[in-house]
């Protein structure tokens, strides 16, 4: 581990400190006021705001998907979005044509661009299925796909690409995911709220995750999380999988982290 802590060229940790809650909230804050006010309203009306332990509560995202969108505005990405993520994206799933398609899963995905862009933008075939807990969302980018709301419905960049959403808990994926069936598991803030209740809450997360990824397959957790906090925890809830960390950004100012699960060649 201290070899691998040595490889991480981390210039955010070179003091040694740690975001407080307050700082760690700041960048979705800001990308909040960015994506619209209809946000903003909802954080006014949620008992203890983000910065609470409500990350963890559905009503709080039903609440927030629920809310009307103005101007053109179709998805909100929490921390960045598919085009900052798909230089790290498009070479794994190169390398996971073996399995054609290969299968990916985004758990917690919101209403998040990553599962619209890499169904629109991928240049290779890929069958991409996007699971949230909260209905609203659910319903929101089925909605996308299907051209509702007066909107074009969405086209793929492969024409044996597919893209699907369904409501499901990412803590228990077992009525629609079969084990080792996922070449490629992205988890994009997920942990991160699903932490706030409770650590227990997040490690089962973390396992249900890999229990429906292949074994050569890689699961990769975008965070704004330091290496020092989040490594650890991963480590204990991966062995026998190989863990990683590289930088990501900075975007708009903010440096974020891809954590790197993979299993054997």
């Amino acid at each position: 581990m201290a070899a691998l802590r040595r490889t991480l060229h981390l210039a955010s940790l070179a003091a040694g400190t740690r975001r407080t809650v307050a700082g760690h909230m700041a960048p979705i804050l800001q990308q909040f006021q960015r994506t619209g006010r209809w946000v903003m309203r909802v954080l006014a009306s949620s008992a203890g705001s983000l910065a609470g332990s409500c990350l963890a509560d559905r009503s709080l995202w039903d609440k927030l998907h629920a809310q009307p969108r103005q101007g053109s505005v179709c998805t909100f990405d929490w921390f960045f979005g598919y085009e900052e993520a798909q230089g790290l994206l498009l070479p794994l799933l190169e390398k996971s044509r073996a399995a054609c398609p290969p299968r990916v899963l985004d758990v917690g995905c919101g209403t998040s661009s990553l599962c619209t862009g890499l169904y629109t933008k991928c240049p290779h075939p890929v069958d991409v299925l996007g699971v949230d807990f909260s209905p609203v969302a659910v319903a929101h980018m089925n909605s996308l796909l299907e051209g509702g709301q007066g909107q074009t419905p969405l086209c793929p960049g492969h024409p044996e690409s597919s893209l699907h959403f369904m409501q499901a808990d990412g803590q228990n994926l077992q009525p629609l995911a079969s084990s080792g069936s996922f070449q490629l598991v992205l988890d994009k803030g997920t942990w991160d709220a699903v932490a706030r209740g409770g650590l227990p809450g997040a490690y089962q997360l973390l396992a249900e995750c890999l229990r429906v990824l292949s074994p050569q397959g890689t699961l990769i957790q975008f965070s704004d999380e330091d290496p020092d906090v989040r490594l650890p925890c991963l480590e204990k809830g991966s062995q026998g999988w190989t863990v990683t960390v590289q930088e990501l950004g900075p975007f708009r100012g903010i440096t974020y982290f891809a954590y790197v699960v993979q299993g054997s060649d």
